[in-house]
């Protein structure tokens, strides 16, 4: 398992938002009257080199996290589908466990009309939200090594949040809908008895704390095409399913729609989306 690279930290600013959740209740529950979101916009980071992935797991050898607001949490990011899925269609279309039945292990996700691949939208995407992240002392898992490879597949990369005992699971993808509709949502597990029973609070309230952030942060709107507002709750996913700890999947928005690949190609508007979806986390993990 290859150690991560050296990366630059840009630090969120929490210190306003952990003012603001002082005297939020202890547990998962509605959101307070005062909107966390409200907090100073998050600045952009310096452009600086990303790195390497960090894997199935945690590093062997990390670099030393900094001290901050976030230290001793964990948080799985899970970007999307995979560079090497388009060659190899019989191994990613093997059936795995995904809940009561079985689903193919992977796909090869969409793109948008100018050949923008969504493994690759979602691997840079991920790469800049866990910077983000262990600026602030989170331990960050990915479920994937690089953006050449297969899979894994869907009840693999469930499986990694479980196996590090993650406090929050973020799936990262963009979606493949109809060219005439654009924005994002966000997907939460819905009751799947004896699967899902125990997170469906946690990851509700983690969908909702990222949809007001995302919302607020990134300026793409609500999917109007699908979903509620911008949240959608779905039983057949497997990668929800299998999940034992809080998880939601980012449509962050449809590679379909002109309005929305322009931004979703544009690298500055990517660093907009990672402010805005690390600062969702931190609201979901400052609560607990």
């Amino acid at each position: 398992m290859p150690a991560s690279a050296p990366r630059r930290a840009h630090a969120l600013p929490l210190a306003a938002l952990a003012l603001l959740l002082a005297t939020a209740c202890s547990t998962h529950g509605p959101a307070p009257e005062t909107d966390p979101t409200a907090a100073p916009p998050l600045p952009s980071p310096e452009d600086a080199p990303a790195g390497d992935g960090d894997g199935q797991g945690v590093p062997a050898d990390p670099a030393p996290l900094p001290e901050g607001p976030l230290s001793g949490r964990v948080v799985v990011i899970d970007p999307g589908h995979n560079g090497g899925n388009a060659e190899a269609a019989s191994r990613i279309g093997e059936p795995v466990p995904a809940g009561p039945r079985e689903k193919s292990c992977d796909t090869v996700g969409a793109e948008t009309a100018d050949g923008y691949a969504e493994h690759e939208f979602n691997w840079e995407l991920a790469l800049l939200v866990r910077e983000r992240l262990e600026a602030d002392g989170v331990t960050v898992v990915l479920t994937r090594d690089d953006n050449e490879s297969v899979g894994p597949c869907i009840d693999e990369r469930a499986e990694i949040g479980n196996e590090v005992e993650a406090d929050a699971a973020l799936s990262i993808h963009a979606d493949g809908g109809p060219e005439s509709g654009r924005g994002f949502h966000v997907i939460a597990p819905g009751e799947v008895p004896g699967f899902t029973d125990d997170i469906v609070a946690p990851s509700l309230d983690l969908a909702e704390d990222l949809r007001r952030a995302y919302l607020e942060g990134s300026g793409m709107p609500y999917a109007d095409y699908l979903a509620d507002e911008g949240l959608d709750e779905r039983t057949d996913l497997g990668g929800l399913n299998m999940s034992d700890v809080p998880k939601v999947f980012l449509e962050a928005g449809n590679m379909r729609n002109p309005e929305d690949a322009a931004l979703i190609s544009d690298a500055a508007w990517r660093e907009r989306a990672a402010d805005s979806i690390a600062h969702g986390l931190a609201l979901y993990l400052m609560r607990g």
